[in-house]
């Protein structure tokens, strides 16, 4: 008796592999695609999720320009426009230290990353050094190259959320037209439904039309056109001084408002 049940377990479990087995055989390409796409769909669906726990802080990631047309001479100016906007935006930064030594309780995190063709990381996000600021700055690479904003945008994100901070920023400063990569609206799009809002996108269209970025409106950003290198850093202070930090004003809130 013990020999039969032991038998008949047997055959039954071979019974059951073998349904599976011929179940899998069944299944055509086309519905093995459309298991793995929905797969993806439910995956790409989720909202981010913080890796590290989250408490009062600002994180920035800057992404600059470099593709082939920063080399062209800026309006006004005998210098590249790469040249003015990385001034530009070193004089922006300046700004944290007068911020770090009021309110130290707020850390704020900077990351810097350039794109042309491809995307390069010159500074992973964190905690704002004058130093390390400024030898990035002077990292940056020479000008050459496409256009990848979405794809910079997708580099930058994640690590906003490896910042450790509620607060989070992508700040784009561009010339021109997406060449390679994701669109930068649908990437966008992307971040704001998946973040529920918390990663505020700004742009700075230098020397382009800023109606090419129209596609912020949608998802609670913002664009400033800058024709000069004056103009360039008045639209970096309006957005850094005059939005970024301004928020850090109310110290003592735990979460960034309309969450």
């Amino acid at each position: 008796m013990q020999m039969d049940r032991e038998y008949f377990r047997t055959v039954r479990a071979g019974l059951g592999a073998a349904a599976l087995l011929i179940l899998a055989a069944c299944q055509t390409p086309s519905d093995r695609t459309a298991d793995s796409r929905r797969i993806r769909d439910s995956d790409s669906a989720a909202p981010y999720q913080a890796e590290v726990e989250e408490g009062l802080g600002a994180a920035v990631a800057i992404l600059v320009d470099t593709s082939g047309s920063m080399n062209d001479d800026a309006p006004g100016d005998s210098r590249p426009k790469f040249v003015v906007a990385r001034e530009a935006l070193e004089a922006m930064l300046e700004a944290t230290d007068a911020f770090v030594a009021k309110r130290p309780e707020f850390p704020i995190k900077i990351g810097i990353y350039t794109f042309s063709s491809g995307v390069s990381t010159v500074l992973p996000v964190q905690r704002y050094s004058h130093e390390l600021v400024r030898s990035a700055m002077a990292r940056l690479p020479h000008p050459g190259g496409g256009t990848a904003i979405g794809e910079a945008m997708r580099t930058a994100r994640p690590e906003l959320y490896r910042a450790g901070v509620f607060r989070k920023y992508l700040l784009v400063v561009t010339d021109g037209d997406n060449t390679a990569g994701r669109d930068p609206g649908e990437v966008a799009r992307d971040i704001f439904r998946k973040s529920e809002g918390a990663v505020q996108i700004y742009f700075v269209a230098f020397d382009t039309s800023p109606e090419k970025f129209a596609f912020l409106k949608d998802v609670g950003g913002n664009v400033i056109g800058a024709g000069n290198g004056r103009e360039l850093r008045a639209a970096l202070n309006e957005i850094y001084q005059g939005k970024i930090l301004a928020e850090a004003v109310d110290v003592g809130e735990r979460e960034p408002r309309g969450r």
